[in-house]
């Protein structure tokens, strides 16, 4: 096994990537997704949580939690395309 596979870093709900590591060695590190406002270990410890939170985000109109962190031209499908298959 990859030492990169024992770190995730790549938002589950949303597949915002620039935080750092999200996951470690299948630990939550309690980071916050600026993107859709998760929190690791919160609301991605399980397949039904992440499409949970995912929903709550969609119906918050794909808000960012953190407004001032958007990229100027964000593409929030482009962004998601990096979701790792098993979380979608």
């Amino acid at each position: 096994m990859d030492d990169e596979d024992n770190y995730e870093v790549v938002c589950r709900v949303c597949g915002y990537t620039d935080d750092g590591v999200l996951w470690e060695y299948g630990i939550a590190t309690a980071v916050i997704c600026p993107c859709c406002g998760s929190q690791t270990g919160l609301n991605d410890s399980s397949l039904q949580g992440v499409r949970n939170y995912r929903g709550h985000w969609a119906d918050r109109g794909f808000d960012w939690w953190a407004p001032d962190r958007k990229p100027e031209k964000w593409d929030r499908l482009a962004q998601m395309a990096n979701v790792p298959p098993e979380w979608v």
